[in-house]
């Protein structure tokens, strides 16, 4: 697929060129971008100079068969005179375009009046509703109207995060200071997250990969869950240090409790065989989910952990809408979601597999195991209970940062 910065590069040549250019020249020269494109050349020159599809094959053509190559007389091959061929439709129908553009004129999309408010706007739309006013246009025409009026199909585009929060590169910066020196210091730091939930069964997976032609593997045609199989759900641990992940599939519900249940077995499978001189940990979280800030579960389940394994756990959360920040999405999820694309996660143990098996080139290695565990959903965390835990909490937003350190064994 030709990127969109080398269809910019053709425009501006074209645009540097086209003045110098008679009609035969300008054919030939937009022919033989499009063959050092190869594959979608053609496609790629069109969008850039607007010249026909058509042209552009022509021109091919006769390159390739050099039958115009040599000639240095216009009276070999006929050269329409500057302002020469068809006229442009808003040339000769201006009330047409400007019907047009108001049916699809962004201000229109809040006008109740607007005909096409609630429906897709694709040509045929747009000619019936033209039709409809009286102006005998065809679907194509409306399409080369449209490419007139430089538009182009397009999809939405993610990019509104919504309100971002004022200390929100405050934060990062304490986030970022607070890894530097535990790593320096030579104590673990570990992001954590829920993967999405995936649907077990034969069902169709995003992606593609290599089987025999003709022999695509056959899966359920509806993605209903069966009865009595449920969804995986993956709990991560990234080691920032060791570039070393740990996920946790459990196959009952995204609770606090499954959250610190998946920090402890990462601890106890890979923690304190990297780190045993540890005397603390970081965990750096989103603000929501079953790890969020507000969650009393979470604090209460982070305490017993730190009672049993005897660290001191401090907690930083990513500050609400950054969630694509932390480390974990695009340092461990993102490559398990490449290594199983295109496979059916037919069953639990086929994604345990699926992401024991991912690694890098930079020397990712992923453990992973299924906890088959129930977790209830609906806990309640009473005041009493809360009072009890030993948080300290950071000046810097203590709702975001806080440390929660183990409790003498009398006082539990």
């Amino acid at each position: 697929m030709i990127s969109p910065e080398t269809i910019e590069q053709i425009r501006r040549k074209y645009e540097l060129l086209k003045s110098d250019l008679n009609e035969r020249a300008r054919r030939h020269w937009a022919a033989s971008e499009a063959m050092v494109l190869s594959y979608g050349g053609i496609t790629a020159v069109h969008k850039a100079t607007g010249i026909a599809l058509s042209t552009i094959c022509i021109g091919m053509n006769e390159l390739k068969s050099n039958s115009t190559l040599g000639k240095t007389k216009q009276g070999n091959q006929r050269i329409r005179k500057e302002g020469g061929g068809r006229k442009k439709i808003s040339e000769h129908n201006p009330e047409t375009v400007s019907a047009l553009q108001s049916l699809i004129e962004p201000y229109t999309r809040g006008d109740p009046m607007s005909p096409l408010l609630w429906t897709c706007k694709s040509v045929r739309n747009l000619a019936d509703e033209l039709c409809n006013q009286n102006y005998n246009v065809s679907h194509t025409t409306i399409a080369s109207m449209l490419h007139e009026l430089k538009y182009s199909l397009q999809s939405n585009r993610k990019t509104h995060e919504g309100c971002s929060h004022p200390d929100r590169n405050a934060q990062f910066g304490h986030i970022n200071d607070k890894v530097k020196s535990f790593h320096k210091e030579k104590q673990p730091t570990i992001s954590v997250d829920t993967k999405k939930k995936e649907l077990i069964g034969n069902h169709k997976n995003a992606g593609q990969e290599w089987l025999p032609e003709g022999q695509p593997a056959e899966v359920d045609v509806y993605d209903f869950p069966k009865k009595g199989v449920g969804k995986a759900a993956p709990y991560g641990i990234y080691d920032h240090q060791q570039n070393k992940g740990f996920v946790n599939v459990g196959i009952s519900s995204d609770t606090a409790t499954f959250a610190v249940e998946s920090i402890r077995q990462w601890w106890h499978h890979m923690g304190k065989q990297i780190y045993p001189y540890a005397k603390k940990l970081l965990i750096t979280a989103d603000c929501g989910g079953s790890n969020g800030y507000k969650t009393r579960l979470w604090k209460l389940e982070l305490q017993k952990l730190a009672d049993e394994i005897g660290l001191s756990l401090s907690v930083m959360h990513f500050p609400p809408g950054t969630s694509k920040w932390n480390k974990i999405e695009h340092r461990l999820f993102s490559f398990i979601t490449k290594n199983w694309r295109g496979k059916p996660l037919v069953d639990y143990i086929t994604i345990v597999q699926l992401i024991a098996a991912t690694k890098t080139k930079t020397g990712l290695k992923v453990r992973c195991r299924l906890d088959e565990n129930e977790y209830p959903k609906g806990i309640k965390v009473s005041d009493e209970e809360m009072a009890k835990i030993n948080i300290k909490r950071d000046e810097f937003h203590g709702e975001w940062n806080y440390t929660i350190m183990p409790r003498n064994r009398e006082n539990l």
